[in-house]
């Protein structure tokens, strides 16, 4: 497809998408894209009715009436297979109800053409063998932006030898796919910006959950966290962590990553660039176009709507009784002296640290519990009555640190 064609397209990817969103104003979105109504919502239409390839330009000559005969309902259906290859009878019967309403052969009726012509492939069934040692994430979603999973797709690489490296991000209740970033990396600073674009654009969600790789999980560190994740949790963003090596914790967001294995990495673009384009018109699609028998029947679109919380950073107000602190640069509390070590995820970040008898202490940041440490100070007993002349207690004086009495 030439430049200027990809162009408009991908014009017309954006319009649709904005348009489907419950809520969107018909009549602003045409003016801000320079088209008549008329050609928005014909543009909307064809795009519900046939996807993507709705959106390309086409002869202006009418065609024949729609399955007038029973050649050309097979015909239709053979048709839509071919654009969705992977779709089986009851998607299918979704697709052609939009169509051709009354009219749409039943998902029987279908599921006999698409046998009869051999296009249905039979699976061979093994015995799964399940262990599980851990109990997994108890989460589920209510409402849109309830929960965003989170994952990098796994890279592939262009015809021209760059490596892809998708970041995918998804809300769990609506299935509506949020962005699709085709990244060099997994470099934690490309990520953080994408996530900032997501927030500014769609506001932020109650919980994110990912697997326990970079960059958004450490596990060497105290409670997990990366600068990536830390920032999340900043912001009032609840991190759920997936168990290792148990990607069906998050079965949903690996179920969409099969699908672009098969629709998108199979077909690798020319350059990144192409490949950003092929994501894009797929992540519009699959929000707009492809029915969810687990939503009955409805798009993504339909059930997703933005977040009413804006993006930013909480000073989450501790017990008046914990010990607070800003971690320096190099991620240490300083203590009357001493030093805790809570790491470089937390960089400039207020600490507090929970009394919970003798010289132990629980550390905590905002509502997420990041173990517990002992206070090098053998020779005073710390506990919920004195909290309120530790700081006098532990305070360097004059001349060097003296111990208190």
């Amino acid at each position: 497809m030439p430049w200027k064609e990809q162009r408009v397209m991908s014009q017309k990817l954006e319009f649709v998408e904005r348009a489907a969103k419950r809520g969107a104003r018909m009549s602003t979105l045409c003016r801000e894209f320079g088209i008549s109504r008329e050609t928005g919502y014909k543009w909307l239409n064809r795009f519900k009715r046939e996807g993507a390839e709705g959106l390309e330009e086409r002869s202006r000559r009418p065609g024949a009436s729609p399955l007038s005969t029973a050649e050309d309902l097979v015909a239709a259906i053979l048709k839509l297979r071919e654009s969705y290859p992977r779709r089986g009878p009851k998607k299918l019967f979704a697709l052609l109800e939009r169509k051709f309403g009354a009219a749409t052969p039943s998902v029987a009726t279908i599921a006999r053409v698409l046998r009869r012509f051999g296009l249905v492939r039979r699976r061979s069934r093994f015995p799964r063998a399940v262990s599980i040692v851990e109990k997994a994430p108890d989460v589920r979603a209510m409402a849109p932006n309830e929960i965003w999973t989170v994952d990098f797709k796994g890279w592939w690489k262009t015809r021209d030898g760059e490596r892809c490296e998708p970041l995918t991000v998804r809300d769990s209740f609506s299935r509506f796919v949020l962005t699709i970033k085709v990244l060099p990396s997994t470099a934690m600073l490309a990520v953080r910006r994408t996530f900032e674009a997501l927030f500014r654009k769609y506001g932020i969600p109650s919980a994110i959950q990912c697997d326990n790789g970079v960059p958004f999980i450490n596990v060497q560190s105290r409670g997990g966290l990366t600068q990536l994740s830390a920032w999340w949790v900043s912001l009032g963003i609840r991190v759920i962590r997936s168990r290792p090596g148990c990607p069906q914790d998050n079965g949903g967001h690996e179920r969409m990553h099969r699908d672009m294995r098969a629709d998108l990495q199979a077909f690798p673009a020319s350059s990144l660039l192409a490949e950003q384009r092929a994501c894009d018109r797929w992540r519009v699609e699959f929000n707009n176009v492809r029915p969810h028998e687990a939503l009955g029947g409805k798009t993504p679109s339909e059930l997703y709507e933005n977040s009413e919380r804006r993006p930013r950073k909480l000073k989450f107000i501790y017990p008046p009784e914990w010990l607070v602190r800003t971690a320096t640069d190099r991620g240490v509390l300083n203590v009357g002296g001493a030093q805790l070590q809570a790491g470089l995820a937390l960089v400039r970040e207020r600490v507090a640290l929970q009394p919970v008898g003798g010289a132990t202490h629980r550390m905590w940041f905002h509502d997420l519990d990041l173990g517990t440490v002992d206070l090098p100070v053998p020779n005073i007993v710390i506990d919920a009555v004195s909290r309120l002349h530790l700081d006098r207690a532990l305070k360097p004086q004059k001349g060097g640190t003296q111990r208190a009495k």
